[in-house]
């Protein structure tokens, strides 16, 4: 499979991201690959779409980066993704990338939610007003070591 960032890539079927409603904007696509950038421990990932080669959106595990990240999402998200809270999930936030570095934000507003069991994911719009969709890296500490969350 060619992939945005990558190049060519065998990826295994049973890695393949199930989103029921795509991504916003984007709504057609329903089928992704999560992939880490090498050198980033997992941290820094992307969403590569499974048809078009072209489509592919940074994201990060926001707990690498704000280990207070506490998003709940409403019972019609939990029901789609077969789990009864939110903690049962792996957050993923997308981000835009810039430089320096330190101007690329991220938004906690809108994470995607997997189930890392069944492969099935959401974007969604997390009611609380403690998250916004522009977050500079650069407003974040790093998270102390042994603290991050990880799927």
């Amino acid at each position: 499979m060619l992939t945005k960032y990558f190049g060519e890539l065998d990826c295994p079927e049973n890695e393949r991201v199930h989103f029921p409603r795509g991504f916003f904007g984007f709504e057609e696509e329903k089928e992704f690959f999560l992939l880490p950038f090498e050198g980033s421990g997992g941290s820094l990932l992307c969403f590569q779409s499974a048809v078009t080669p072209g489509l592919a959106f940074v994201a990060m595990n926001p707990f690498s980066v704000a280990p207070d990240y506490a998003p709940v999402l409403p019972e019609e998200e939990l029901k789609l993704l077969g789990v009864e809270q939110s903690e049962d999930l792996c957050f993923y936030v997308l981000c835009v990338v810039r430089d320096p570095i330190g101007e690329s934000t991220l938004n906690l507003k809108c994470p995607v939610a997997l189930n890392d069991r069944t492969q099935t994911a959401v974007q969604v719009i997390l009611e609380s007003g403690n998250y916004q969709m522009h977050h500079r890296l650069a407003e974040f500490e790093s998270a102390p070591e042994g603290e991050e969350k990880v799927c």
